[in-house]
């Protein structure tokens, strides 16, 4: 039942937001993978993020893509757990770390090994509207671990003016989605974040947004 109430939330209302309430222009959809391992790294403005990222996805790919989110957030309550877990089927990793034996990343490691897809926003949470924040080490711990998994650089710009952080209203505007080419991992944890938040700035110098900072 909750593989079937899935797939009727991404096709029928995931789609209908997207396509008609939305509007989405999405530029070079031919760099997304075919399969995984792989990473999707957005920046993030708004809860829409997720559910664009994932409408870009044929249906058959549906069951292997997770997007990577807290797990003090979105499990916070018995409905709430269940509509994230079973319905978006989000990847639920630790935010704080008890002692220096943790590693919240053992989730991921997880999925990559099974050949998921995973969705990161590496500013960790939602940051103002065509803002971006400076990007947390998380991804560059994952790309050392698995230099051989492709990082897949992605703007979204205009959903944090549809639904911005801490807002309940749909504002229908008209949403950009810019694919990049694909990164690895380059040895250094500082070259690496530096080089993927240059491939971010470039993609948005592609769409010419004004108002991105």
């Amino acid at each position: 039942m909750n593989q079937l109430l899935r797939l009727l939330f991404y096709k029928v209302i995931v789609k209908f937001v997207v396509l008609i309430v939305l509007g989405l222009n999405v530029r070079h959809r031919e760099k997304l993978p075919k399969q995984g391992p792989a990473i999707l790294v957005a920046n993030h403005n708004s809860h829409l993020d997720t559910m664009v990222l994932m409408s870009l996805f044929p249906t058959r790919l549906l069951a292997t893509i997770q997007p990577v989110a807290a797990m003090d957030y979105f499990l916070r309550n018995r409905l709430l757990a269940w509509f994230a877990l079973k319905i978006v089927g989000i990847l639920p990793i630790k935010r704080t770390i008890k002692n220096r034996h943790d590693n919240p990343l053992l989730p991921c490691y997880e999925a990559l090994a099974n050949q998921r897809i995973l969705i990161l926003f590496p500013e960790g949470s939602r940051g103002e509207p065509e803002k971006l924040a400076n990007f947390k080490g998380g991804i560059a711990k994952l790309a050392e671990q698995f230099p051989d998994v492709p990082v897949i650089p992605i703007l979204l710009h205009g959903l944090g003016k549809s639904l911005p952080k801490g807002e309940a209203l749909l504002v229908p505007f008209f949403c950009d989605v810019f694919i990049g080419d694909p990164m690895f991992w380059t040895g250094n944890k500082k070259t690496f974040i530096q080089k993927l938040k240059q491939s971010m700035e470039q993609l948005a110098t592609e769409g010419q947004f004004s108002a991105w900072d």
